[in-house]
């Protein structure tokens, strides 16, 4: 398969996956992004986490790929990073097509958030450890979560 070259992470080209937020320009303007966020199982609670992320060796390849059915899932850089987001839409048999699987590089200040059921792969920082908030919704059941081992995808950076 040939490497996933990362493109800029733009709202137009991320939206078959889901929303793109950003830093407001303005100086005490406050912008809701919360379009992409949601829960389709009644009941389940919100669930914020904060994780300090390890950079992947480089090159990096991605060997798994996961998805959340129910619920969309948010990554919020909580300081200056570089990463990457790997996604790829949905098979008419319910899995990843990873032919068609796509690489974004957010700028400063940007993060994501993931439509219900879009695989994506993990959350991949790139350089050094960076803090991550990460915000979607979970009972902790088995269905929070679907994760599948790939063929070993190469993003080129």
């Amino acid at each position: 398969m040939t490497p996933l070259v990362p493109r800029p992470l733009t709202a137009a080209a991320f939206a078959p996956y889901g929303e793109v937020f950003a830093v407001p320009e303005t100086v005490g303007v406050r912008t809701s992004f919360d379009k992409g966020l949601a829960n389709l199982k009644p009941d389940v609670p919100a669930s914020l986490s904060i994780i300090l992320a390890a950079p992947v060796p480089q090159p990096v390849a991605v060997e798994v790929i996961e998805r959340h059915v129910f619920t969309s899932q948010s990554f919020v850089p909580m300081a200056p990073a570089r990463w990457v987001i790997v996604v790829a839409p949905g098979t008419a048999e319910d899995g990843p097509d990873l032919a068609a699987a796509e690489a974004f590089l957010p700028a400063p200040g940007q993060g994501i958030t993931l439509a219900p059921g879009t695989w994506h792969a993990p959350l991949t920082v790139l350089d050094a450890p960076a803090p991550f908030a990460l915000l979607m919704w979970r009972d902790y059941g088995p269905d929070d979560e679907e994760v599948i081992p790939i063929p070993a995808m190469a993003v080129a950076l």
